[in-house]
C-alpha cells in the first residue's frame, strides 16, 4: 500500500539521505521534506530532492502553522535537530530547547492528528557523561580499548546497550533529546502512536556538511582532501579518543525495515550505530585519510578535554540484532572512500561550504 511520509529535516544530511532512499525504493510513494534550510549547505539538497520527487516544504518544526502546510500522513520520520553536543554550552539554550523538545512535540501532536506512525532519530548523548567516564580502558599506540576490569552496567566489550544508567548530567544537547523521547512514550501511551526510539551514535556519509562538533568524520576527510590543518582535542591530544561511525545507507536499511514491521517493534528503544563493525580512533581516523587522499597535514595536539566529551563510546547492537535481524555492514574503510568520492565529485560546490580558506 502506498504511503505518505513526513520528514523533518528533510534537507539535512540525515533527511535528505533516507529521503531519496525511499524516493528511490519506492516510487508509488509520496515524500514530504520539510526544512529551515537553517544549516549551511542543507540548500544544495533541494535540486536532487526535486530529481527524485520529493515534495519540499520550507518549514520550522518550532512553528505549528508551518507542520499544518503539511496535510494528513502516515509516518513521521523525525531527523530535525539542533545536533551540536555544544548547544547551549556558551549561550542561550532557547534554540535548542525549541527545536528539539518543543518541535518534537509539535511533531507528536500532528502525528496523533493524523493517527500517524512515529520513528525518532534519538542519539547515544543521552547517555551520562560521569557514568561513560567510569568505563575502564586500556591505552594502546593508536587508541584506548575497552579492559578486561569490572564494567559499569549495561556496558561489555560490544559497548553500550539500552540498559546504561540514565541518571546524571549528559550536555544540554543529549537532555533535550531524552526529554523527547519521554514525550513520545507519553504519547505513545495517551494516544496509541506507533512509535520507535532510534538511540543512534556517529552516523556519517555523502552528502554530510561535516564540523568539528557535528559530523567529525566528513571534517576529518575534507581536512585531508583540501590540505588543512586539523587538531586532536583533549586526553592529551593524542588522537586515541573512539566512537563507532554508522554509514547513512545501513542507517537506511534499519528505517526500511522499521517502517514496513512497525508492530513487531512498536514502543521499544535501540540503540544503533557502526558499534565493532565500524569504529575508530582519531589517530586510527587520520591513518586512513591519509591513505586515501595520499596527503598527510599537519596535527595540532590540544591538551584541555572539551565540554560533553568522552574517550570511548561503542554501540552494542545486540537488541536491534536479536529484534529485527538488522545489524551494519559497512566498514571504516568503506565509509571513509564513499565520503572521498563524494568530495572528489563535488570539489567545487563543497569547498566554501567547509570554509577551506587556509
Amino acid at each position: 500500500m502506498a504511503k505518505r511520509i513526513l520528514i523533518t529535516g528533510g534537507c539535512g544530511f540525515v533527511g535528505s539521505n533516507i529521503a531519496i532512499k525511499l524516493a528511490e525504493k519506492y516510487p508509488d510513494y509520496s515524500i514530504i521534506a520539510l526544512d529551515n534550510l537553517k544549516r549551511r549547505g542543507s540548500e544544495l539538497n533541494l535540486s536532487n530532492l526535486a530529481k527524485h520527487k520529493v515534495v519540499f516544504i520550507h518549514g520550522d518544526i518550532r512553528n505549528k502553522e508551518d507542520l499544518q502546510q503539511v496535510g494528513a500522513f502516515d509516518l513521521l520520520i523525525d531527523a530535525a535537530a539542533e545536533p551540536s553536543v555544544l548547544s547551549g554550552s556558551n549561550g542561550s539554550m532557547d534554540y535548542l530547547i525549541n527545536t528539539n523538545l518543543v518541535g518534537t512535540i509539535n511533531c507528536l501532536q500532528l502525528a496523533a492528528e493524523y493517527s500517524a506512525e512515529f520513528i525518532f532519530l534519538s542519539t547515544s548523548r543521552v547517555y551520562p557523561i560521569g557514568h561513560l567516564n567510569k568505563i575502564q580502558l586500556l591505552q594502546n599506540e593508536n587508541r584506548f580499548e575497552v579492559s578486561s576490569d569490572p564494567q559499569p552496567n549495561g556496558f561489555s566489550w560490544e559497548g553500550v546497550s539500552e540498559e546504561f544508567p540514565l541518571e546524571g548530567a549528559r550536555s544540554a544537547y543529549g537532555a533535550t533529546k531524552l526529554m523527547s523521547e519521554l514525550m513520545l512514550q507519553e504519547y505513545h501511551n495517551l494516544f496509541d502512536i506507533k512509535m520507535v526510539i532510534n538511540r543512534c551514535g556517529v552516523i556519517s556519509g555523502p552528502l554530510q556538511m561535516g564540523k568539528v562538533d557535528q559530523g567529525v568524520i566528513v571534517l576529518w576527510m575534507a581536512r585531508h582532501f583540501w590540505k588543512k590543518q586539523l587538531s586532536y582535542i583533549g586526553y592529551g591530544g593524542l588522537g586515541k579518543q573512539v566512537r563507532d561511525v554508522l554509514h547513512i545507507n545501513d542507517l537506511f536499511e534499519l528505517i526500511d525495515l522499521q517502517m514496513h514491521n512497525m508492530d513487531q517493534i512498536n514502543g521499544q528503544t535501540f540503540n544503533v550505530g557502526g558499534g565493532r563493525k565500524a569504529n575508530t580512533s582519531l589517530k586510527e581516523l587520520t591513518l586512513l585519510c591519509q591513505e586515501v587522499t595520499g596527503n598527510k597535514i599537519p596535527i595540532k595536539p590540544v591538551l584541555e578535554n572539551r565540554y560533553a566529551d568522552v574517550p570511548y563510546y561503542l554501540t552494542d547492537n545486540t537488541k536491534i540484532k536479536s529484534t529485527t535481524g538488522w545489524q551494519p555492514k559497512s566498514s571504516m574503510p568503506r565509509i571513509v572512500e564513499d565520503i572521498f568520492e563524494w568530495m572528489k565529485k563535488n570539489e567545487k560546490i563543497l569547498k566554501p561550504i567547509f570554509d577551506i580558506n587556509g
